[in-house]
């Protein structure tokens, strides 16, 4: 056991440095529990930058479904006493996220990751984007509003994340983790199709109050009135807590070896 001894500084003062030095070192020895293991949104920006050496392996696509109804016109309203029949343009855009609704960005490594992995098995493009637009006609009765909707076909893929690192990050060369990607998928996939509608309703008492201004006359706005609903596709393997492993392989005992 190391003893400290004591020496006297000018001003006769005694210190005892052993004591001094082991503080230090006991702060350094120990680091804050949070470095020791990434998020994983740490390691995908690792990913996307090209950092960690990335695979997204063993994917599996699963069936096609009707996405949430959106708004993607301007609104109508017809403050008028007679019905209003009109022509609305209108244009969707739907890209991909991953299970913390992250979004993919079309053309990104990540998004050329995932493409890689479902063309290499499944032997067809995984696209992270689809835009469409168009113009429809739609007719409005007296103190109602109406706007066009869009409900894309989406589809998800499952699959867990591999990172492979030069020198070890967080105390290893590699990281796992699963993860579902939802993305738009081509029409008619799996037999299901995008949908385009027009929807109306009766005007609110604040709207109704708003006609007087625009002398009970016909006009449109670019404010959206549809709150979309998310339908549920199912579960997905989610996004889960990331693995360590050093020679390509999860350590999935590795809290039994540590005797955790």
């Amino acid at each position: 056991m190391a003893t400290m001894k004591p020496w006297k500084a000018h001003g006769g003062r005694t210190l005892f440095a052993g004591a001094a030095a082991a503080v230090v070192l006991g702060s350094a020895a120990f680091p804050a529990a949070a470095a020791d293991e990434p998020t994983t949104d740490q390691l995908m920006a690792d990913c996307a930058s090209g950092t960690g050496k990335c695979t997204f392996n063993n994917p599996v696509v699963k069936k096609a479904y009707l996405g949430d109804y959106h708004q993607v016109s301007d609104t109508l309203y017809n403050c008028s006493t007679s019905p209003a029949t009109q022509g609305l343009s209108w244009s969707d855009s739907v890209g991909s996220s991953d299970s913390l609704e992250v979004s993919i960005t079309s053309g990104g490594k990540i998004a050329g990751i995932v493409d890689l992995s479902v063309t290499a098995k499944y032997g067809h493009t995984w696209s992270t984007e689809h835009s469409d637009g168009g113009n429809l006609g739609m007719t409005v009765q007296p103190g109602e509003v109406g706007w066009i909707s869009r409900a894309q076909v989406m589809h998800q893929v499952d699959g867990r994340w591999q990172t492979h690192y030069d020198n070890p990050h967080w105390g290893h060369y590699y990281w796992f983790w699963d993860d579902t990607i939802t993305s738009p998928a081509p029409n008619d996939t799996d037999g299901v199709k995008s949908a385009v509608v027009v929807k109306t309703r009766p005007m609110t008492a604040d709207e109704k109050a708003s006609c007087g201004a625009r002398n009970a006359k016909v006009f449109t706005s670019a404010t959206k009135v549809e709150v979309p609903h998310q339908k549920a596709p199912g579960s997905g393997t989610g996004k889960s807590t990331p693995i360590p492993g050093d020679n390509g392989t999860a350590a999935v005992n590795e809290e039994k070896k540590e005797g955790k």
